[in-house]
């Protein structure tokens, strides 16, 4: 028996039991890590874990491992494992995976399901565990057959790497047990190039004749260590470069080209610079309607540009906006190509490169001004708010402020999650990036109870870098035991909570199309601060806005040299930004006599 580089064994078929040959094949791809809670429909294999060198990380609740191999794969790359107990652990999952699917992360559920002589009686903890992921895995693998162990797990992880995105692995928790032949399969990945011939040279054609060519740089561009190769290409078309929605860390924020995301909360100087592109080249992005929904009163997308689409799934191309021209490619590999096409060669856009550096300028400057002015939201019920917050004690704070404070104080190298709410979509407009895997939302799923976990995963994956998350009190709720995995297994993290007693985002909705009747937005919490220290970890309140800055420099200082975790609750006003959907929302209209008055 030999072992390769990763430790796994090699050289053809050897007798083995089952679960050797699922930890085998997890270590031939690298696994070092999983997350989960113990359970005995996976014991066996559990049991040899440590001897294989994987570590299994225990969590408080299976949504926030899931959340955490989301985090740790979309930081290193590499794969991130969730595990649990079949029925309930496995359930527990659901919406993670989901939220790791709009991530695109090539993240691996292993789902031990109830034993075989007992399927269809109704037995403890049984559940048909393959329809509960249909809709948000690449590749379900469902080992039929003891003898299929490694087959079925390299495949597993083959497609999640291929197919970019999560991919379950079912297995009946009789099959960990008995005798078998395995040869442990390798790791097979995609080449996957810089698309079609033909399409390349359409593509580099029309940037060639483009008068305001703009780049949107997603996703894709992050997942293929592409950035230089995006800077590559802008800084030859002299192009503007804007973020897609919640990919704020695809291109270098420090960059005169850079423009801001797109999408909810985002830039009005990448709004307003997209608008005027007569060519618009989507780099590794799908496009997705919610990242390009009107913002800020201006429906900014450009009606008659051409639309250059590279994403590394062809069924993405054209799916959502009209496209000139579709590459199926890596998005680096598609960068690198299309500069070396208009290497040598005259373009439209060279004899306005200086204006249009000047008008992009100008733009992102305008929008410094205006988010530096705009200390607090302006409509009417925020106003009120904030009138009635300066007779409250404790002076609460703008989130805006805030935002721009932590902005200002966040340190070089930092990975931010941020969780589903309101003040969290307002700091879309606060978060820059110099790197790539810096930063991680729930993207188009929107899931509550995302960022604490997903920090976690990060830092696991990462443990140089300073890791911090922010949350919402409604979606703090929902994950902050979490703290307690921090503690108990020394991975340090900072959380910032925004602490403003409400369901923000719907309860907007309320303001603006239901005449202010609230019902159910409201929250009575104890101290955040209290509770974590309670956990064991250290918790800050912060009540004035001098104090923003440096509690976070405490909290990181803490995190990266002292090993602790701290959460810090900055105590806010009620002020809303704008709501999620608009297009989802029109006012009310009644018809029965007692609901009369509520339109």
């Amino acid at each position: 028996m030999t072992e390769n580089t990763d430790g796994a064994v090699t050289g053809g078929p050897r007798k083995m039991t089952p679960s050797e040959a699922f930890v085998e094949t997890m270590v031939a791809n690298g696994v070092t890590d999983i997350f989960g809670i113990m359970g005995s429909a996976f014991m066996d294999a559990m049991d040899i874990f440590a001897p294989a060198g994987i570590r299994l990380i225990p969590v408080v609740h299976e949504q926030g491992a899931g959340h955490m191999a989301d985090g740790y794969a979309r930081v290193s790359g590499r794969h991130g494992v969730v595990i649990g107990q079949n029925g309930p652990g496995i359930s527990n999952c659901v919406t993670a995976i989901a939220a790791a699917y709009w991530a695109h992360s090539p993240v691996v559920i292993v789902t031990p399901e109830a034993g075989t002589m007992g399927t269809g009686l109704g037995g403890f903890q049984e559940a048909n565990q393959l329809p509960m992921f249909q809709e948000f895995t690449k590749y379900q693998a469902h080992v039929n057959n003891p003898k299929r162990m490694a087959e079925f797990t390299g495949r597993a992880f083959d497609r999640a790497m291929s197919e970019i995105g999560p991919t379950q692995l079912n297995i009946p928790r009789d099959f960990f047990y008995g005798e078998i032949e395995a040869d442990i399969p390798q790791p097979s990945r995609l080449d996957r190039g810089a698309g079609g011939e033909r399409s390349l040279n359409e593509a580099a054609d029309l940037l060639a004749s483009a008068k305001f060519p703009v780049i949107i740089s997603g996703g894709g561009v992050v997942m293929a260590d592409g950035v230089d190769e995006c800077k590559a290409l802008a800084e030859r078309l002299g192009a503007p470069v804007v973020n897609s929605y919640l990919h704020n860390d695809s291109f270098p924020a420090s960059h005169p080209q850079w423009c801001g995301p797109l999408g909810y909360q985002g830039s009005k100087a990448a709004m307003k610079l997209i608008s005027q592109a007569d060519v618009v080249l989507a780099l590794g992005t799908r496009l997705g309607p919610f990242g390009t929904l009107p913002q800020h009163g201006m429906d900014y997308w450009p009606k008659n540009a051409k639309i250059i689409q590279i994403d590394a799934d062809h069924k993405m191309l054209g799916l959502v906006k009209k496209i000139t021209v579709g590459i199926c490619g890596d998005a680096k590999a598609t960068a690198a190509a299309l500069t070396e096409r208009l290497a040598g060669r005259t373009l439209d856009c060279d004899a306005t490169k200086a204006e249009r550096a000047e008008t992009t300028k100008s733009e992102k400057d305008a929008w410094e001004q205006e988010l530096s002015e705009w200390t607090h939201e302006r409509d009417p019920y925020s106003l009120d708010v904030i009138a009635e917050a300066e007779n409250e004690d404790g002076n609460w704070l703008h989130p805006r402020q805030v935002l721009r404070e932590l902005e200002k104080t966040m340190p070089d190298d930092v990975m931010v999650s941020t969780d589903i709410g309101n003040i969290n979509s307002v700091a879309n407009s606060y978060l820059r990036f110099e790197k790539p895997r810096s930063f991680f939302a729930p993207m188009s799923f929107g899931n509550c109870g995302y960022a604490l976990p997903t920090i976690i995963g990060a830092k696991l994956a990462a443990p140089d870098r300073p890791a911090i998350a922010y949350a919402g009190d409604g979606a703090w709720g929902m994950s902050m035991s979490e703290i307690m995995t921090c503690v108990r297994h020394d991975i340090p993290v900072t959380a910032v909570v925004f602490h403003n007693r409400q369901w923000g985002a719907e309860k907007k909705n309320q303001v603006d199309f239901y005449n202010r009747r609230f019902v159910a937005g409201e929250l009575d919490n104890e101290s955040f601060a209290g509770i974590a220290q309670a956990m064991g970890a250290e918790g800050v309140v912060v009540e004035k806005l001098d104090e923003v800055g440096p509690a976070l420099e405490r909290a990181v200082e803490a995190q990266m040299n002292e090993g602790r975790t701290t959460v810090i609750e900055v105590m806010c006003t009620r002020e809303l930004g704008d709501p999620f959907r608009r297009d989802a929302l029109s006012k009310p209209v009644r018809f029965l006599e007692k609901y009369a008055d509520y339109v």
